[in-house]
């Protein structure tokens, strides 16, 4: 029976009653060594770690720390940074002296990454690898061989893009052991982000390279919405009166190595806000690493118009120096030029060494005239035709303008929200209107650019009678997606606001027609769709009223497509036509699915089972119509044998 007081105080009692279920979370997370969350930014160009005690009882008091990494930024020098930039440098023996590679954990450690490797790289960047995480998603390479440096000469020993992010991952779980020796890494809430780009080949690389070094239980989030999160948690509970039911946020990341565009709507039930992620954009090889190479090439032909001429290594080298040059004039306005120095092989280093400098000017004009461009909603990004030969190399986006993919993107969902009761799109839009922007990623730290890019959008939604879009303020732009990562650890356990997302994209497998042979045409393909535009994680779909027959015990193929417009289909919609808009498809994956007790080359009956596990990635299974032995269709597409 409740006493006299807990009749007149309600509110204490529930305060009491709140504050034992925490001690007794406290005690529970406590008891299986689960303490903190733990959020990880894998950047192309940065890793961050971000974590926070998972006792707090709510948004004011939940606020994650950035944990400084401990790492070699010259032989025999450690520093403390927030960032551990994704380089690792192959080292030649005569480069470093016995002892000069130590860490606070280890004397010798097996790679050398972090702020050195950036820094000798600089110098030598033929034993540089870098861009690890966009070589994770090309579609085109084996993302388990020695193929990094991609143009490094044979004397120097290769990694693979899934040893260079497993590297960094070792890094971070050893400086954060180091730190916290009384919570193993391995036993905490640990999320790893990804952009929401990434493929199913991509995030399943990314879980296998985290379970390598012992995170086995790390979750993945994609970038945008981890920038999100981060943008609520540090309103400590204000966000409420800054986003209200019927925006929709367009989120713009612009990294190192690639721009992410994503779109979340404000909608409501039973009177309280609710966050979705409607779109997710493509992934584009589109970032800080494209402008820093056209400031480089733009120093270049200014040396030539003097007539000197610089080596491939000498480019470079230069890329980096114009890199910092860049940041220096972006940082300081009563800075209007940088002086560049560029090493020579020469007899005499310094009679070989050219001199030349960086100018605010060349800045303005190649960055933000040439990544900006003021451009129509209705332009859309410049394709040509390829060459039929080219060197080894990432898939970067043709088109420099990132307005324009913009503006490609925004058309292409202009019925992202149609299905949404609290957003009305008005009938004369061309492009899905957002009412409010969050920047991410360290580009857009420079206010020139970010300033460049809203008054391209506002022009888009001026000319359509809408109201231009407001800019979210108060994100670290460097370090928000940790943080947000280590929130969402947060909201996995009940607490603040989640984002509904779920798959970024439908995605659909091909089904070859049983059909005669007929001289010079292929069979036709279906494309059958197993995971619609936002299955949520921990859910599966079967299709046990389609029967097909599975290829076991040989070599077989299977072809997969994705889309992120038709959010329309569901499990088990086939499609015998679609466009090259609507539909991309994914590498394919080669697999040769054991027989069992079965003849190799039989057939067996099947139906399909996909499923998007709790940790993000995708999986599809093929179920026997006969005693339901099932084989399970890898993702792991691009890792070598």
């Amino acid at each position: 029976m409740s006493n006299w007081t807990d009749l007149m105080n309600p509110g204490a009692n529930r305060q009491e009653h709140d504050e034992n279920i925490q001690q007794e979370t406290v005690a529970e997370y406590q008891k299986n060594g689960t303490r903190y969350s733990v959020g990880i930014d894998l950047g192309t160009t940065h890793c961050v770690l971000s974590y926070a005690e998972l006792g707090d009882t709510d948004d004011e008091q939940f606020s994650p720390q950035v944990m400084a990494i401990p790492q070699l930024t010259s032989p025999g020098s450690v520093e403390d940074k927030l960032q551990l930039p994704s380089f690792l440098y192959q080292a030649h023996e005569a480069e470093l002296a016995e002892g000069s590679t130590t860490l606070p954990w280890t004397a010798k450690p097996d790679r050398l990454v972090g702020e050195i490797a950036r820094n000798m790289g600089s110098k030598t960047p033929i034993r540089l690898v870098s861009s690890a995480k966009s070589w994770l998603c090309h579609a085109g390479v084996d993302c388990k061989a020695p193929i990094l440096p991609a143009e490094a000469p044979e004397e120097i020993e290769r990694v693979s893009p899934f040893q260079a992010t497993a590297a960094y991952l070792q890094h971070l779980r050893d400086a954060w052991q180091n730190q916290h020796p009384e919570a193993p890494l391995e036993q905490q809430d640990v999320v790893i982000t990804v952009p929401a780009s990434f493929d199913p080949a991509a995030r399943e690389l990314t879980v296998e390279a985290a379970r390598s070094v012992g995170l086995g239980q790390a979750i993945l989030l994609e970038e945008p919405q981890a920038a999100l999160y981060s943008w609520i948690e540090k309103s400590h509970g204000d966000w409420r009166n800054h986003a209200e039911v019927g925006d929709v946020i367009l989120v713009i990341d612009v990294g190192g190595g690639t721009t992410d565009l994503s779109l979340i709507a404000v909608t409501q039930n039973e009177g309280n806000l609710e966050l979705t992620r409607v779109a997710v954009g493509d992934h584009i090889l589109l970032g800080g690493d494209n402008m820093d190479l056209a400031l480089a090439y733009t120093i270049k032909a200014k040396l030539e118009q003097d007539g000197k001429r610089l080596e491939a290594w000498q480019i470079q080298a230069l890329t980096h120096g114009c890199r910092d040059a860049k940041e220096k004039i972006f940082n300081h306005a009563d800075v209007d030029n940088i002086p560049l120095v560029v090493a020579s092989r020469g007899s005499s280093l310094i009679g070989g060494t050219l001199r030349t400098e960086l100018t605010r000017e060349e800045v303005n004009r190649v960055l933000v005239e040439g990544f900006l461009p003021r451009v129509a909603v209705s332009d859309k990004p410049v394709s040509r035709a390829r060459t039929g030969l080219r060197t080894v190399g990432l898939p970067y986006a043709q088109d420099a303008g990132i307005t324009r993919h913009l503006a490609a993107f925004l058309t292409r969902q202009q019925a992202a929200t149609a299905e949404l009761e609290d957003i009305n799109l008005p009938e004369h839009a061309s492009f899905l209107h957002p009412t409010a922007v969050l920047f991410n990623g360290g580009v857009l730290k420079a206010d020139v650019l970010g300033v460049r890019l809203l008054e391209v959008l506002n022009s888009w939604l001026t000319a359509e009678q809408a109201p231009e879009a407001r800019l979210l303020l108060g994100a670290d732009l460097d370090l928000a997606v940790a943080r947000g990562a280590a929130y969402y650890g947060y909201v996995r356990k009940g607490k603040g606001v989640r984002i509904k997302g779920g798959t970024a994209a439908s995605y659909y497998v091909g089904i070859e027609s049983a059909m005669l042979a007929v001289p010079g045409m292929a069979p036709e393909i279906h494309a059958l769709c197993i995971a619609p535009f936002g299955m949520e994680e921990g859910t599966q779909q079967e299709l046990p009223d389609d029967e097909f027959g599975l290829v076991i015990g040989e070599p077989v193929r299977f072809r997969f497509f994705a889309s992120n417009t038709r959010r329309e289909d569901n499990v088990g919609t086939r499609l015998e036509y679609w466009t090259n808009d609507e539909l991309s498809e994914l590498d394919e994956i080669e697999i040769t699915l054991p027989a069992e007790s079965r003849k190799p080359g039989e057939i067996v009956p099947v139906h399909l089972c996909a499923a998007v596990t709790e940790v993000g990635t995708l999986e599809l299974q093929a179920i026997s119509q006969q005693g339901g032995a099932r084989w399970k269709i890898e993702f792991d597409v691009r890792a070598g044998e």
